[in-house]
Order: structure tokens, then C-alpha cells, then sequence
């Protein structure tokens, strides 16, 4: 029979291997890095396009190594950027967003709201992530300047996509149609009335954007003939066990596509029976709630998409 003091060292083993972990687990937030993938879905002949793909920021004023690192990625010399939404972690977090973003915001670009865009984070019970639909429905929700935010991209030129269709052009002159939905984890998503922008039927084109990947929003925009979906909102699962992956989704998506390229609804287009299927990025997102800053196996990022001409 084990005695006190062997039950004493397991519990003093279990103790440091949680404290351990969770030590861990914080640093990873700051374990920043850029996901590089390669898509072949422009038409033959096409040169290639780097597109950004950046979410989940939840930035704050005190955060200055990820302000660093987000103003690094104007070093990549991207052709587009797609903003995924979920910028804001605090009410004060407005000039250094703009600060961060502003070389990006010279690049052409295109942007949704995510929930954490209109209300600023409040404590909660972190269990509840753990839970299929972890939203929290609060009568005092603390608005953030998200109208602000909004100007300020559009002033930059980028498009807004919320419930919006749009045309974005290139600096080499081509341009890039675009249909996206305002943030259905809030139910705020309005698919586009049918149609096309003027100037359209000459796009290289077309991409659908989301912040949260929900099942009904990706069957809408694949039935509006996208080439690609890009969406966030996941942060890949946030905590993810080795060998089995995200716990989560927070939506209704599947565990397997918590992160990453993938197909929807089916395999990738250019494997087998993925020939009725569209292309579908969900970045891992670059953030958290500032009062659950943790992250295990699966840091923190930014995706650069490298768009190619298709083989087939």
C-alpha cells in the first residue's frame, strides 16, 4: 500500500508537470510564426500571387513583442492581404493596430469582422471553450471602436467584405473578386444577394471570406462559385494534444480542419474526389484572450499563400 509520503511526491509531480506545462503553454503565445502554403488554383498561364492572410490578432497595448512581429510582415512583400477579423483584445488597442498594420494597409487588401471587432473580451469561465459553442451571451458588453477600425482600413483601400461583394486590384493591374459575411459566431452573417461586381468577369479569381468557419456559411459561399474560402477564428484549436490535434473548433467545423488547407466540403481539389470540393485556409490565428494567454502545439501565426497557376 502507498504510504503519505508516496501519495505526497505523486501529487508533488503532478503539481510541477501542470505548473510546467502551463509555463509553457504562455511562452508559446509568443512563439510566433509565419505558415507558408502553396495553392494551385489560377488559371494556366497566371503568374503566381502571394496572398496574407492574418487573424485573431487580439491585440493589446502591452503586447510589443507580437506589435514586432505583426509589423514584420510587411517584409514578406505580399500582392494581397485578407484580414480575417478579431484585431481588438482591449478598448485601447485602436492606435496600436493602426500602428502595426500601417505598412500592410499599403498593400492591396480585404477584411471581415470577427465578435472580438464590436465587443472588447470579458473574464470567463475557460472550461467553456472546451464546450461545442462556447458563446457567452452578456447584457454588458463593452463596445469597441470597430466603425473606427472599419474607416480606417477602407481609407487604406482595402475592401469590406461584411455581407459585401467586392473587386480588389493588384499592383501588376489584375484583379481578384471577393464575397464575404459578417462574423456568424455573432449570427451577424448575410450572404451577398446574387450577382457579380462590375469588372468581375475579368478577375483571375474569386475568393469567399469569413471570420468563423461555419458549416452553413462555407456551403454558401462554395455554392457562390469561389475559388478559395479563407477564415479564421478557430486559433487552430488553441490547445491541441500531439497526434490528435485541436480539442475544439469553437463552431461547428470538424476538428481535422481546425487550422490550415484543406478541402470543402470534401478533399483538397487537387486530390482524388476532391473534384467537387473548394479550397478552404483557416489560419491558426496569431492570438488569445488576454485572460486565457495560452496556446499548446499550436503557435501562433500568420499565413502566406502563395497562389499558383492550377496543373490540371
Amino acid at each position: 500500500m502507498p504510504t503519505l509520503r508516496d501519495v505526497g511526491t505523486a501529487a508533488g509531480i503532478a503539481g510541477g508537470v501542470v505548473a510546467a506545462g502551463l509555463a509553457y503553454a504562455h511562452l508559446e503565445t509568443k512563439l510566433f510564426r509565419v505558415r507558408r502554403v502553396t495553392v494551385p488554383l489560377l488559371p494556366a498561364g497566371q503568374r503566381p500571387i502571394r496572398v496574407l492572410h492574418v487573424s485573431d490578432l487580439h491585440l493589446t497595448p502591452s503586447q510589443r513583442t507580437k506589435q514586432a512581429w505583426v509589423r514584420s510582415l510587411a517584409e514578406l512583400e505580399p500582392d494581397l492581404v485578407i484580414n480575417t477579423g478579431d484585431n481588438f483584445g482591449h478598448t485601447q488597442a485602436l492606435t496600436p493596430l493602426l500602428d502595426v498594420l500601417g505598412r500592410l494597409m499599403d498593400v492591396p487588401g480585404a477584411f471581415v469582422m470577427g465578435s472580438n471587432d464590436y465587443h472588447a473580451p470579458t473574464p470567463k469561465n475557460p472550461a467553456r471553450y472546451l464546450l461545442r459553442d462556447a458563446r457567452v451571451h452578456r447584457e454588458d458588453k463593452v463596445p469597441l471602436p470597430s466603425d473606427k477600425l472599419a474607416e480606417a482600413f477602407t481609407a487604406a483601400g482595402w475592401v469590406d467584405l461584411n455581407n459585401h461583394r467586392g473587386l480588389v486590384e493588384l499592383r501588376d493591374g489584375r484583379t481578384i473578386g471577393l464575397v464575404g459575411m459578417d462574423d456568424p459566431h455573432l449570427d451577424l452573417d448575410v450572404m451577398p444577394a446574387p450577382g457579380r461586381v462590375p469588372g468581375e468577369e475579368d478577375a483571375v479569381l474569386r475568393l469567399g471570406v469569413v471570420h468563423a468557419p461555419y458549416r452553413r456559411v462555407l456551403d454558401q459561399l462554395k455554392d457562390d462559385g469561389v475559388d478559395a474560402i479563407i477564415a479564421g477564428h478557430t486559433h487552430g484549436g488553441q490547445l491541441c494534444l500531439p497526434w490528435f490535434g485541436a480539442l475544439v473548433t469553437n463552431c461547428d467545423l470538424d476538428r481535422k480542419r481546425a487550422s490550415g488547407l484543406h478541402g470543402w466540403p470534401g478533399p483538397r481539389p487537387d486530390r482524388e474526389g476532391g473534384e467537387d470540393s473548394t479550397w478552404l485556409h483557416v489560419s491558426a490565428g496569431a492570438g488569445t484572450s488576454p485572460y486565457a494567454q495560452v496556446r499548446f502545439a499550436c503557435r501562433p501565426e500568420a499565413t502566406l499563400m502563395t497562389l499558383t497557376a492550377r496543373v490540371r
